[in-house]
This record gives C-alpha cells, sequence and structure tokens, in this order.
C-alpha cells in the first residue's frame, strides 16, 4: 500500500498546536504527497492558545476551525472526519509530539487496508519527572504497549492518539458521540471494529507523549474516565481489566468491605496520589475503591 493522499486530523481543547502541525507539515512537504492538515478546537477557554492556534489557518494546506462549544471527544472526531477531502486519514492527538523524522512515511508505507496503530512512546526527564504520577503510571506500562504486544490483543489495545484509518470506515463506523467525557471512546471504538471484522495493525511508529498534567488534574481525569468507564460498563465488558476485576468479586461482602475501606482510606491515599511523592502502586488501588464506591 502506497498512499499519495492524506487528511491529518487533530482535535484540539486548549492545547497549542502550532509546533505539531508545523512539523508535521515539513514531513508531508518531504513526502511530496497530496495533504490537509485540519486542527478541530471543541470549545478551548484559553485565549491565547486560541490567539496562536488561529495563526495555523494562514498555512497552505492547512486549516483551523473552531467549536464554539464543546461537544466532547467522540464527536469533535467524527467531525473532522466528514471534513476530511482524502480516503486515508490520520488521527493525532493534540498533547503529542513528533519524535521521528520518517514518522508519517511509516505510515505512507504501512501494509494496511483499514486501521494502523502507531503506539506512543513516553518523553521526559526521569529526573524531573520523579514527582509526576501521569509519567510514572505512562513509563511503568510502556512495555505493555509495544506494537508486539499490542498486536497480541489489537481491539482492546486500540487507542486514539495515533492512528491511520480509511475515511470511509470512520464514516460507517463513527466514535460513539454519547461520550462526551474523558476516556474509553477509544476502547468501545475497537469493540465496533472487531464486531465489524475490521483488522486492526499494530505498528512501531510513535508519538511522543511527553506533555504531563499536574497529579490533581491527573486524578481528576481519572476519576471521570471511571465514572464513563461505569456508565458503558455492560458495552465495555471484556474490553477493560477493571471491569474483569470487578466482575471476578462475586462475593458482596467483599465488595461492601472494599467500599468501606476506600471511604476510610480513600481521602488519604487521594491525597498522597495528588502530592509531590506520589506513590505509584496506590494508584490502581484507588481506581479499584472509587469505581466501586460509585452509585451501584
Amino acid at each position: 500500500m502506497a498512499i499519495k493522499e492524506l487528511s491529518i486530523l487533530i482535535p484540539t481543547h486548549n492545547d497549542l498546536c502550532v509546533k505539531l502541525t508545523g512539523d508535521l507539515r515539513i514531513q508531508a512537504e518531504r513526502a511530496c504527497i497530496v495533504y490537509e492538515i485540519i486542527v478541530a478546537d471543541d470549545g478551548s477557554t484559553d485565549i491565547d492558545v486560541i490567539r496562536q492556534n488561529s495563526k495555523i489557518d494562514q498555512w497552505n494546506y492547512c486549516r483551523y476551525i473552531r467549536q464554539e462549544n464543546n461537544i466532547g471527544r467522540a464527536a469533535i472526531r467524527n467531525r473532522l472526519a466528514k471534513e476530511a477531502q482524502y480516503e486515508w486519514v490520520l488521527f493525532i492527538d493534540s498533547d503529542m509530539t513528533i519524535v521521528r523524522d520518517n514518522y508519517l512515511s511509516r505510515y505512507l508505507s504501512s501494509d494496511n487496508d483499514s486501521v494502523v496503530d502507531g503506539g506512543i512512546s513516553v518523553g521526559g526527564d526521569a529526573e524531573e519527572l520523579k514527582w509526576c504520577l501521569r509519567y510514572l503510571y505512562e513509563k511503568s506500562a510502556e512495555q505493555e504497549h509495544t506494537a508486539k504486544m499490542r498486536q497480541k490483543n489489537p481491539y482492546r489495545d486500540f487507542h486514539t492518539a495515533n492512528f491511520l484509518v480509511r475515511r470511509s470506515i470512520m464514516l460507517s463506523h463513527p466514535f460513539d458521540d454519547r461520550f462526551r467525557y474523558y476516556g474509553y471512546e477509544d476502547v468501545l471504538f475497537g469493540k465496533q471494529l472487531r464486531d465489524a471484522n475490521i483488522a486492526i495493525t499494530h505498528i512501531d511508529n510513535p508519538i511522543g507523549f511527553c506533555t504531563f498534567e499536574s497529579n490533581p488534574d491527573f486524578i481528576s481525569k481519572t476519576e471521570e474516565g471511571l465514572q464513563t468507564l461505569y456508565r458503558f460498563r455492560d458495552e465495555l465488558r471484556g474490553y477493560s481489566r477493571l471491569i474483569t476485576i470487578v466482575n471476578g468479586i462475586h462475593i458482596p461482602l467483599v465488595r461492601s468491605f472494599i467500599r468501606l475501606l476506600f471511604r476510610i482510606f480513600g481521602p488519604l491515599i487521594r491525597k498522597n496520589l495528588c502530592s509531590p511523592r506520589p506513590n505509584i502502586r496506590l494508584y490502581n488501588i484507588y481506581k479499584l475503591g472509587y469505581y466501586l464506591s460509585l452509585p451501584q
């Protein structure tokens, strides 16, 4: 497969996308392809970010479109797919970084006819980020997300941060726009592809994950994601390790005991995770307790 035309789609919310877009332009020009880059702002509130991102609209083959109100992570991706001109589209999260000079060319020559997931690589200075829970968590899980490992469970381990897909597939199998808040829209999309017998190929073509939120912000996002997971627990059964663990606790008394412990110790664990010295081993414990404590 040799791709000659490509739409690069970047959904964003309060993220500066100028450098990411510029780096992608350089690689697209070097590859001598017909291309477009569309940055879709989903209701950003940071005026300075909006002002700087607006410059993208002045560049050749680039568009910056704004959604005044936040429509959600799934809906903004569906809008981008509809806006795209070309049959192949590349979705990239706006907080990612180009880390390889041959990033685009690897996708353009990839051997697949439907969906390709390139993965991520975790960047940053380990010493400077030793206090950062998101960095510690992503780094600890990095070996589980190599292309070889992802290919073992290609649908469950699919992520939207960096993937190539035919536009026709996106239009016939859009993201579920009920997913307005953080988390799991990519997991359900992977399940939809499996149900439709559409193959996902995982390759080693990562984009850099080098920007990390504060510990309190990460915990808030985690809690939001767990609420999303709970809301869609029936549809995501078999695609979430946490749901599998929870469903394996068959004795109601055990669940009640975990909830009691979480009520007592949950605030202390959360305080540690939000602190400058988070204990990464407490993170999964907190997730289990929080999920079980949601209104049943």
